[in-house]
């Protein structure tokens, strides 16, 4: 095990390394916001460009578009704010689509690894789009709204790609005399995510937040703002809620949030770190259309009744694994000395080549680099001693269960 705190003359050196580390690990931000100033014009904005660089906000380019990766304070500080408070993220950037239709569900579900038919009114659920060889091509969130449509949430990174993916599914679907439509939403999307949300957010809400639990939604006002659809939901750990919003409105709430003292900005920088100490997985890093769900220990995704049918794309190779196991495994990781980044490898402790890190980072509230990577199966266990290899140096580190930080996902209990 490795100890939760430096002593005092390391923590100040661990935390100028944290400091720095945590700059370079989110998106080399000074060379990117170069970059995005330099090339702006290129870049996809959200309605809240002006008002984060009247805030401060450093500019980067993220998945096309230009975002704030950190605003005046610090990332540590950031991170520790929504840890301890709560804060607003812009997530405008994520593609919002709604799926009309009788036949929405049955559409839906020829594309993702979930069990959508199973959902209450206004519950959501965390899914996957898979190829047919089993690999991931996105995650995605996918409520079932009582307005007669599922609203899906899926990355920014992958707009393009999923768009396309769905279009083409979509237009074989009604080919074969299915009953769906899409319908793309030009809404913002902001997330207020922190422990003291509810008190921040229940104000401006004639809707219980009390009754509305962990990944339920619901269409409503927000501090008088019609058309905004609240889901108890988030990418931090933290008791939360994203807001989609109409576009015209969304200036005026960030900053009638923003007048309560709980509640700062906080950028891609802090939203990284903050994933990562949670254990969830980043698009593109943790996750691709290399890895299973199986792999990537995401078979919690995969309604029990879809393993019996096996009707969803790549079914015939993911379904097996969940018995027969598989070769890696996706894994936490707790190391000492310099923090990890991507594509670290992973050792034995003899040092034998065994796996590589996806993401890394130390962690702000833990004062230990944290990190996550796929091992093979047999390295896998809790508790397992490895090494990790910085700068052509071995350094010790552990298999770590995650998340990381405990969550405080809200259950109503």
């Amino acid at each position: 095990m490795f100890p939760r705190m430096f002593c005092a003359s390391r923590f100040g050196l661990a935390l100028r390394v944290q400091r720095e580390s945590l700059w370079n690990v989110t998106l080399g931000a000074a060379r990117q916001e170069r970059h995005a100033s330099s090339s702006e014009g290129a870049l996809k904005k959200t309605e809240l460009f002006d008002f984060h660089r009247e805030h401060g906000g450093k500019m980067v380019e993220f998945a096309g578009w230009s975002m704030p990766v950190q605003y005046k304070d610090s990332h540590i500080n950031s991170h520790m704010h929504t840890r301890q408070h709560c804060s607003i993220f812009d997530v405008s950037h994520m593609l919002q689509t709604k799926i009309h239709g009788k036949d929405r569900v049955k559409f839906m579900e020829s594309l993702i690894v979930g069990d959508v038919a199973e959902l209450k009114d206004n519950q959501g659920t965390l899914s996957l789009f898979t190829n047919e060889k089993g690999g991931i091509m996105d995650d995605l969130i996918v409520t079932k709204t009582d307005q007669g449509y599922l609203y899906v949430v899926s990355n920014a990174g992958c707009a393009d790609k999923d768009s396309a993916h769905m279009e083409a599914k979509m237009k074989e679907f009604k080919a074969a005399g299915h009953d769906a439509d899409m319908e793309y939403l030009d809404e913002s999307l902001i997330a207020l995510q922190g422990p003291s949300m509810a008190q921040v957010l229940q104000p401006g809400l004639a809707d219980d937040l009390s009754k509305l639990t962990f990944m339920t939604s619901v269409l409503t006002s927000v501090f008088g703002i019609q058309g905004c659809r609240v889901t108890r939901c988030g990418y931090t750990g933290e008791d939360g809620v994203e807001i989609s919003v109409p576009r015209s409105g969304v200036v005026a709430l960030t900053e009638r949030l923003l007048s309560n003292s709980e509640v700062r900005l906080a950028g891609l920088g802090a939203r990284d770190s903050l994933r990562l100490e949670a254990g969830l997985c980043l698009y593109g890093n943790d996750i691709d259309e290399t890895t299973t769900p199986v792999e990537a220990t995401l078979v919690w995704t995969i309604g029990k009744r879809r393993r019996q049918t096996k009707d969803f794309p790549g079914a015939e190779i993911i379904v097996p694994q969940i018995k027969a196991k598989t070769k890696r495994k996706r894994v936490g990781i707790v190391s000492t000395g310099p923090p990890v980044r991507q594509h670290t490898p992973i050792l034995s402790p003899e040092g034998k080549v065994i796996g590589e890190v996806t993401s890394g980072c130390p962690s702000p509230c833990l004062k230990q680099n944290i990190a996550m990577g796929y091992v093979e199966a047999a390295f896998s266990k809790v508790g397992t001693p490895v090494q990790v290899e910085v700068r052509k140096k071995a350094v010790k580190a552990v298999v770590s269960k995650m998340p990381f930080v405990p969550t405080n996902y809200y259950t109503g209990q």
